[in-house]
């Protein structure tokens, strides 16, 4: 344990029992060099009431974030109400350097109630983050979409002189981007290859508008699928819902119906 965020009010009474406990504890067996560090945030803020455990939480995070203890304000000398001798505590009134050795940052933040919940929290630093290593696929699809022949390459041609710019990019994120993140729009292409500078061969023949075998084009029909409203005048307030709107409405396209009666059995709706 490194530090204690401390529940530390200020009261001649609450502080010394608080600080004798963790000298009793936490204080125990250490090396002088390496003493436990105690502080509190209400010297910062004041006591937030409910929320003061939270505000504890709140500046050991920031503070393992950062690699650096706050120090307390407003502390001229510890309080003579505490046997300091008693164990290897201190109190930080200077800002100190908090970062990690053989083991992982840890502290406590303590936060007490006036009906006599106590609670005391541990806090650890997470594991190391290691960056996963990217797997580009066998082969990648770069889909390109657009309202147009002549937009559709104007669309290749601008991929293509992104893609150099940023040599790094890997062709998989580019694809799955391209795929999750674009609008699709009726006009569309496909290129394929097995790597960065296929991928470019096959945008420059499309931005040029010449065939490639890497290149496949194409344009998206909707299908027969569209937007149907239905009134099933189920409850006293839907009554006659369809056929209030019915003479207010444009005329219906072709293709559209009305029905009149209830859907036949195994009719699928969505």
């Amino acid at each position: 344990m490194d530090l204690v965020e401390a529940h530390g009010t200020g009261t001649r009474l609450g502080d010394p029992i608080e600080a004798q406990a963790l000298l009793g504890t936490y204080g125990q067996d250490r090396p002088a060099r390496r003493p436990l560090w105690l502080g509190s945030v209400k010297s910062n803020i004041g006591h937030t009431q409910a929320a003061a455990g939270v505000a504890g939480v709140i500046k050991v995070v920031q503070a393992m974030r950062h690699g650096l203890m706050p120090r307390s304000l407003h502390v001229d000398a510890p309080s003579s109400h505490v046997d300091w001798s008693a164990g290897a505590v201190s109190l930080l009134t200077e800002g100190r350097e908090w970062t990690r050795t053989d083991r992982p940052l840890r502290a406590g933040v303590s936060s007490f109630g006036a009906s006599g919940t106590n609670a005391h929290l541990i806090l650890e630093e997470a594991p190391a983050q290691v960056e996963p290593a990217v797997v580009e696929p066998a082969r990648a699809a770069w889909v390109l979409s657009a309202r147009g022949g002549p937009a559709l390459r104007r669309q290749a041609a601008r991929l293509a002189g992104w893609v150099r710019e940023h040599e790094q990019a890997p062709v998989g994120a580019v694809g799955w981007s391209l795929f999750q993140h674009r609008s699709q729009l009726p006009d569309r292409a496909v290129v394929l290859g097995r790597d960065r500078d296929e991928l470019l061969a096959g945008l420059a023949a499309l931005a040029e508008g010449r065939s490639h075998s890497g290149v496949v084009t194409g344009t998206a029909s909707r299908g027969g699928a569209s937007v149907v409203f239905v009134f099933p005048g189920r409850g006293r307030s839907g009554s006659g819902w369809g056929g209030a709107c019915s003479p207010r409405a444009p005329p219906s396209p072709p293709g559209s119906r009305s029905a009149s009666g209830p859907s036949s059995p195994g009719c699928p709706t969505r």
